[in-house]
């Protein structure tokens, strides 16, 4: 049998069934409250993220499909050059754009998700106040201790966007020469002709020669005897030159006309003639050794004598 204040226990009215009732309302409004502000929260950072990067992505592609024209078509001859120029800068550009993208990308996830981080700290009651003042300390702290970090990032985002150099170009730092194979925030990677691989920090690059940007150009220095015609070697140089670029094999890599800058030097036996080729890029070291291969034949053929080398004349012995 249920005694009265067990009857009085369980009724709706009674103070248990109150505190059940608050209890559950409790619960549900804090179920309500910040798991689900917590959940939003993450949910419109990840949509955030993904339209940032579906912007720069698009920026991205934009950029690097758009092609540069030439402002006036070369012609060489009766052919007009293919824009060799125009056609490198759109692929440096390319290059330089999808680079660009994929450092703003990360940039747009640490950010998001670095304030979405803070926002939900702060709906679960956790106070961001010391945490923000511990993190500007260790950021103070870190800034001083990896300064050269700081530097060769700060340096490689630099090179990046003002497009000192790219992968596959031949560049001087000073401290090494070689053909970039890598680039990257922190370091450039080279291989020189020997194949030695370098890792040069980007804040150590003082300074850039950059042999491959736009084009390269060809020098050639012809040396012929003192007595020798020099209007007829001339024109001799410049009909082998100019059959050498109508060469299907070497028009592609030839973007204009030959040009025989004249003597470059008069010494006694010698006189030097100087050719100049403007080429793609890296291609002027084979027409330079073709070039000169050409002259040599067209000098046989035509019977134009090179210096004879002058020996200083060995003392003579004790009679």
């Amino acid at each position: 049998m249920l005694h009265t204040s067990d009857a009085l226990a369980l009724t709706p009215d009674s103070f248990t069934w109150k505190v059940v009732q608050n209890n559950t309302h409790r619960t549900l409004d804090w179920l309500l409250g910040t798991p689900l502000q917590v959940i939003c929260i993450i949910l419109g950072a990840i949509a955030i993220r993904w339209l940032l990067h579906r912007a720069i992505s698009r920026v991205v592609h934009g950029a690097a499909s758009a092609v540069k024209r030439p402002d006036e078509p070369r012609r060489r001859g009766s052919k007009v050059l293919a824009g060799a120029a125009g056609a490198l800068v759109s692929e440096r550009r390319k290059q330089r754009a999808e680079t660009v993208g994929s450092v703003l990308r990360s940039v747009a996830s640490i950010v998001v998700f670095g304030i979405a981080f803070v926002t939900v700290l702060e709906k679960l009651g956790i106070p961001i106040g010391p945490l923000l003042a511990s993190a500007g300390v260790a950021g103070v702290a870190l800034g001083f201790g990896a300064q050269s970090l700081v530097r060769d990032f700060l340096s490689g985002i630099f090179m990046i966007l003002e497009d000192q150099y790219g992968v596959g170009d031949l560049i001087d730092t000073g401290a090494a020469v070689g053909t970039v194979e890598e680039v990257t925030l922190r370091v450039t990677r080279l291989r020189d002709g020997s194949g030695v691989v370098w890792y040069v920090r980007n804040g150590e690059i003082l300074r850039v020669g950059n042999h491959s940007q736009g084009w390269s150009t060809a020098v050639v220095d012809v040396s012929v005897a003192y007595n020798e015609d020099i209007p007829r070697v001339q024109e001799i140089i410049r009909a082998v030159a100019e059959t050498m670029a109508a060469d299907e094999e070497w028009d592609d890599k030839i973007v204009e006309d030959p040009l025989v800058a004249g003597v470059e030097s008069v010494t006694g036996n010698a006189v030097t003639i100087r050719v100049i080729i403007k080429t793609r890029p890296n291609e002027h070291f084979g027409v330079q050794r073709e070039l000169r291969e050409r002259i040599k034949e067209a000098f046989d053929r035509e019977g134009i004598r090179v210096p004879v080398p002058v020996f200083p004349a060995t003392p003579a012995g004790p009679a």
